[in-house]
């Protein structure tokens, strides 16, 4: 078993550069605009992995890069004032998830656009094909869907008696589409049945809760910006009502939640720098590969088990990647 802590490595509403070096930035350094879609609590840990691999492939902030950071906080409203502002500040190229995407594509269809994580990729019209994107965008593929089945076996045996299941996701995000529909597949062939709820704001969490408590047995959360800024909320209020809870991304588990079964995201985003360095020494977006994972990880949280009342089976501690304790 190993114990990871969750580390903030980089807080407040942008990355806090030198004033020097951002007044050395104008005609001199590359700048890359870093389009964080929840906040930097919650995705400073993946800024700091990416900044820290375009380190290691030369790319030296307030030398020969500058990276310019915005946090829209769940709002994709502001990821699209975000997205014209780097295009005003002519960025050589974003970088962002995939929900912010559409924003922008929106914004420009001239600098690149590099996406470290994102759920359907062509399904969401970000490229003709993973080999060759065309366009503007490239990135990495987080494969969600395809994991759908696994995540609910992994669910099914760590929960007893799990009969209906309950499916959080943001209302308005195409990039779920593929995912909800292999859930409910996978959930159909499972013999569960589905209570599907929609969020589409903050203040929507706690009641969608209260509807669910004695209703479900848990509650599978499908991760997007306002998902991830509000993610203290939506585990605290999950504990409250005594339902389990299974992400998709590991970081949540970190917080506090119960399970998931995802790629390792830091990785995903060290990968991201790879692609940013590829487009700054003159590859164009649409010609580099967008990547699929082939590493998936399982995450269990014991101590919100133990509060659940949930016995973790040992079939299910000998196959995590991850236990925290």
């Amino acid at each position: 078993m190993k114990r990871r802590g969750l580390i903030t490595l980089l807080g407040g509403a942008t990355i806090a550069w030198p004033a020097a070096v951002r007044a050395q930035r104008a005609g001199k350094l590359r700048t890359v605009g870093f389009l964080g879609t929840a906040t930097a609590t919650a995705q400073g840990e993946w800024a700091a992995a990416f900044v820290k691999q375009l380190s290691g492939l030369g790319w030296i902030e307030g030398r020969t890069i500058a990276v310019e950071a915005r946090w829209a906080e769940g709002s994709s409203e502001r990821a699209a004032e975000i997205a014209s502002e780097f295009v005003r500040q002519k960025v050589d190229v974003i970088v962002t998830t995939g929900s912010a995407v559409p924003a922008a594509k929106q914004a420009t269809s001239i600098i690149p656009i590099v996406f470290a994580v994102a759920n359907d990729p062509l399904g969401s019209g970000f490229a003709t094909s993973l080999a060759r994107p065309g366009g503007n965008v490239t990135g990495l593929s987080l494969q969600s869907a395809d994991l759908a089945g696994k995540r609910l076996e992994f669910l099914q045996e760590l929960v007893p008696g799990l009969g209906r299941l309950a499916i959080m996701v943001t209302g308005g995000n195409p990039s779920m589409a593929l995912e909800i529909r292999e859930l409910e597949a996978a959930a159909r062939t499972r013999g569960l049945e589905v209570d599907a709820v929609e969020i589409r704001r903050a203040e929507d969490i706690a009641p969608i809760f209260e509807q669910l408590k004695g209703r479900v047995h848990a509650v599978y959360i499908c991760a997007d910006p306002l998902v991830t800024s509000n993610r203290a909320q939506i585990i605290g209020l999950a504990r409250t009502a005594g339902l389990p809870t299974l992400f998709t991304l590991r970081d949540h588990v970190e917080a506090g939640g119960l399970m998931s079964y995802s790629a390792n995201l830091l990785e995903q985003w060290r990968r991201a720098a790879y692609y940013v360095d590829k487009i700054l020494l003159g590859t164009q977006a649409g010609d580099i590969p967008i990547e699929q994972p082939t590493v998936f990880e399982l995450a269990i949280n014991l101590k919100t088990a133990k509060a659940l009342g949930l016995t973790v089976p040992p079939s299910i501690l000998a196959r995590a990647d991850e236990v925290i304790e």
